[in-house]
């Protein structure tokens, strides 16, 4: 058995091999020396690396792409029952892993951080990842986006740092032991999961009571949900409790955020001295991120100077406010925000960031029951764009709810004074925002599906 490969793991098979969270397992196992196979939906350029790593990946699902001698078959939530390859499986005996156990596995014996909240998990997942290789600490990593520098999602380190994104929406982030857990906030999501913030609570509750003895939780000083959830986890007194934020109570206070056009400088105050730093991507929210990666780092012994220093590294990950381009005098910007409170502080960091600019917004909604739910939040967060383009919803995993369409959104937009149009046929879209745009204004294409497409066309289309 190679070195730092649990045995079921020797020769893995990756139902969806190309998503974001899947991917980035079936990279450090290849990287290990595992014989990696798998399938995904789709040709990418995901499939692509892996194959240069020296994976199998087949496209499209059948039985026969499961070899008889698989180790096991790596599933994530996403996959059904009748997946043709876990029915092989079932026949053949091969046992079944969740994602997360996989996950798991590849962290024994290291020094985990587990990053988790309701949003903001990737963006400082990679701050951290940067970090910590800046200052030749080798980490492995393990985020649910690529790194605009290194390109990739995750990488097998020699180092006894790993980092991990942590996913509370299906609960597996209760499967890890991390010695630092980083929670960013707490709030309503993935509605299929969770009933009830109680529920979210209980959750957020069971992750943080995974947290090995004389860990660490560092925990946002200033989101509600945080706090609520601080004043549940202090009674576990194994576990050491670091807040962040404005706070005044804060143990790592955030004094003051600096607009710098695309960047912010940040000045924390930790250990009664004050530290500056650069965030190479605008907006408060991704000051605070870096202000959690921080702490963590902290909390595991790295001088705060020197993370301080690395974190200004940082090039930002793929679809965080990621500039796509620029052309006719426009700027073309993508945003993974799908969540209201995601879409409010990339549009509030745009606006702070360009101030003078035209904002515009390609918005495509994502799950049914997101929509269902936050619909009319997300029409509000939508009033902070000069103009919008709403596309239909992007399903993902989920089938239809009868009722639930993006007008829920576009009604609300309309009613909080948003000048909002429908595009149901995506192709229209680069033709659309080209006629709408003019010198200096900026685009943003918003949301966790195949909005991201768009970026190109749309700056194709204003060349022309």
């Amino acid at each position: 058995m190679a070195p730092g490969i649990p045995a079921a793991m020797e020769r893995p098979h990756f139902i969806g091999i190309g998503g974001a969270g899947m991917s980035g397992i079936a990279k450090i196992l290849t990287q290990r020396g595992a014989k990696v196979a798998g399938s995904d939906a789709k040709e990418s350029g995901t499939a692509e690396a892996l194959r240069a790593l020296g994976a199998t990946v087949h496209i499209g699902h059948a039985a026969g792409h499961l070899a008889d001698d698989a180790s096991c078959v790596v599933v994530s939530s996403a996959i059904r029952a009748d997946n043709p390859e876990l029915v092989r499986a079932a026949e053949l005996s091969i046992p079944v892993v969740h994602r997360s156990d996989a996950l798991a596995s590849l962290m024994g014996g290291l020094r985990a951080i587990a990053v988790a909240g309701t949003h903001g998990k990737t963006t400082t997942t990679s701050m951290l990842a940067v970090a910590l290789s800046e200052l030749n600490l080798d980490p492995s990593y393990a985020i649910g986006g690529d790194l605009a520098g290194p390109g990739t999602n995750a990488a097998h380190g020699e180092g006894q740092i790993f980092v991990a994104e942590a996913d509370e929406s299906d609960r597996s982030f209760q499967k890890y032991d991390p010695e630092v857990a980083i929670v960013l906030n707490v709030e309503l999501d993935h509605h299929a999961n969770y009933a009830s913030m109680d529920e979210i609570y209980e959750s957020f509750e069971t992750f943080a009571g995974k947290i090995v003895p004389d860990g660490t939780l560092v925990i946002a000083a200033d989101q509600p949900g945080a706090v609520e959830l601080t004043e549940r986890v202090r009674a576990l007194s194994s576990v050491k409790v670091v807040t962040y934020g404005e706070s005044e109570t804060a143990d790592v206070r955030v004094h003051k955020v600096t607009p710098r056009g695309l960047t912010s400088e940040v000045t924390v105050i930790l250990n009664g001295k004050y530290l500056t730093f650069t965030v190479s991507v605008p907006g408060r929210h991704y000051a605070h991120n870096a202000v959690a990666a921080l702490a963590a780092g902290v909390a595991l012994g790295i001088p705060a100077h020197n993370l301080a220093s690395a974190l200004g590294k940082y090039t930002g990950v793929k679809r965080r406010l990621q500039l796509k381009g620029e052309a006719a005098g426009v700027q073309v910007i993508d945003s993974y925000a799908h969540h209201p409170t995601e879409m409010t502080a990339d549009l509030e960091a745009m606006r702070g960031a360009a101030s003078d600019a035209r904002l515009l917004v390609v918005f495509q909604p994502h799950l049914f029951s997101r929509t269902q739910e936050l619909g009319a939040e997300m029409g509000q967060a939508l009033a902070l764009a000069d103009a919008s383009v709403v596309l239909d919803i992007y399903p993902a995993r989920e089938d239809p709810i009868p009722g639930i369409t993006s007008d829920l959104i576009i009604d609300a937009a309309r009613s909080a004074g948003a000048d909002v149009t429908a595009v149901h046929d995506k192709a229209e879209v680069p033709e659309a925002i080209a006629g709408m745009a003019k010198p200096g204004d900026l685009v943003l294409t918003m949301g966790a599906g195949d909005v991201t497409d768009l970026g190109p066309q749309i700056l194709d289309h204003l060349s022309s």
